[in-house]
């Protein structure tokens, strides 16, 4: 198996879509429900190559998770996609100032995804 990511989104369907393209581009992907379960996730996981994450997910949302997980030094390097359905600049900036390392919109496309995500966990 690949390398392995994490896909943080509350939308079973999109957590399936992303799955398959990643699993289809040869990663290995683990999911989680909410920012609660991306956190413990990432705790847990000590050879995670990067996370996926959406924005607007119930019990806490993907910005609030990628605040908790970058206040962990383990984590300085880990690189947080948010995958969204929402592009507003100031919600973008608010994204990054928290630690996310890129922002893609949905719908996606697969291929994009793939490269973006071969890019950041090489790094």
């Amino acid at each position: 198996m690949g390398k392995r990511i994490l896909v943080v989104d509350d939308s079973a369907t999109m957590r399936q879509q992303v799955s398959q393209a990643l699993l289809d581009a040869g990663f290995e992907v683990i999911e989680a429900r909410d920012g609660h379960e991306g956190l413990e996730a990432i705790k847990k996981t000590d050879d995670l190559a990067m996370v996926i994450c959406d924005v607007n997910m119930p019990h806490m949302d993907g910005i609030e998770m990628v605040t908790l997980a970058k206040q962990d030094a383990a984590n300085a390097d880990l690189p947080i996609v948010m995958l969204t359905t929402e592009g507003q600049p100031a919600l973008i900036r608010k994204a990054k100032e928290a630690g996310a390392s890129g922002w893609i919109v949905k719908p996606f496309n697969s291929e994009r995804l793939v490269a973006v995500v071969r890019k950041l966990s090489e790094a």
